[in-house]
């Protein structure tokens, strides 16, 4: 007898259910907050990122290379992908979870951010806002749109597990380390390479780029340095850097010298590459690097950091400890050629 009114208990359950209740209370009631924020997310951003399929071009036609994902940046047809998804291609095709299946051509590509840009050949594209990674904090939650193992409109949640990774890139004889790089537990699989990484408030705060291990993903950060990054490759095609010609790492100051100056390291010179600027402008082995241009520098980061377009072929000036005395030297920098 207690059986059968249990059952009765759970018909008339499901039978108001069914008979009261808007579909928003329903919800309300279904989704607590954290999915209330992915569902949100996923709404406004599937419709912005792209599956894409990549062709290189071979005797007698294209060869399929391979698939990635690809963000929308702007209305007329600009998308933000990472660079290896395009590795050796110039076109391809774009899906939209529209169903519209657009061409695309490989604007430009810059394999030591791990960045590319591509244009669809059709407007009226739902882009993206862009936010700034800066400002997230470890915790925070993400959610990776893309399209893993080719399943187009893909959403997975999760939160930043760890920030300022970095992992080194190359492109021919050039190298360089991305910086500030987001690691999430969103999960990310093959596909889903240049896929949005998106904050809570669906701005896309990175590029989704590769798996660090089981449950762990590396994401390029969106800040001002990608921004301008992606803006030279929507312009020009390429974004070009400067190149002094040494190889170094960090090095505590002397203690007087730390004294004087209010700060712990600079850069020492392992490396002079041979007719380099810096070899021309009398860098040795050895030296400390202390200032470039009037700005820190405390690692190879900091170096890194200011080998910007701006001073390209630029007189700029260096401060260096070398023997117990501070020099100043005048180094040129050239555009760094992969």
């Amino acid at each position: 007898m207690g059986a059968i009114r249990f059952i009765d208990a759970l018909l008339a359950d499901s039978t108001s259910e069914e008979r009261g209740g808007s579909p928003a209370d329903v919800d309300a009631e279904a989704m607590d907050a954290y999915s209330m924020v992915v569902t949100s997310v996923a709404e406004r951003l599937l419709g912005s990122v792209a599956s894409l399929r990549v062709n290189r071009r071979v005797r007698g036609g294209y060869q399929a290379l391979g698939s990635g994902s690809a963000a929308v940046l702007t209305p007329d047809g600009f998308l933000i992908t990472s660079a290896h998804v395009v590795e050796g291609a110039d076109r391809g095709r774009a899906s939209l979870p529209d169903g519209r299946e657009l061409r695309f051509e490989v604007v430009g590509r810059d394999p030591l951010s791990d960045l590319a840009v591509i244009r669809a050949s059709e407007a009226d594209l739902e882009p993206v806002s862009l936010g700034n990674a800066d400002r997230l904090r470890v915790g925070q939650l993400v959610v990776a749109v893309g399209n893993p193992m080719g399943l187009a409109g893909s959403v997975t949640a999760g939160v930043v597990s760890a920030l300022g990774r970095s992992f080194p890139t190359r492109d021919g004889s050039a190298s360089r380390i991305v910086e500030n790089v987001i690691q999430t537990d969103a999960a990310l699989n093959p596909g889903n390479s240049g896929g949005a990484l998106v904050d809570g408030h669906g701005r896309m705060v990175g590029v989704n780029t590769a798996v660090a291990g089981v449950g762990l993903g590396l994401a390029v950060p969106i800040n001002s340095t990608t921004r301008r990054i992606i803006a030279a490759l929507m312009r020009e095609g390429r974004f070009r850097r400067a190149y002094i010609g040494i190889a170094g790492g960090r090095r505590p100051l002397p203690p007087r010298v730390a004294a004087v100056l209010d700060r712990k390291g600079a850069v020492e010179v392992v490396e002079v590459m041979r007719d380099s600027p810096a070899a021309r402008a009398g860098l040795r082995r050895e030296d400390l690097i202390i200032d470039l241009g009037g700005s820190p520098v405390v690692d190879a980061g900091d170096l890194q950091r200011l080998m910007v377009t701006e001073v390209i072929g630029q007189p700029v000036t260096v401060r260096a400890f070398r023997g117990g005395e501070l020099l100043e030297l005048t180094v040129v920098p050239e555009e760094l050629q992969s």
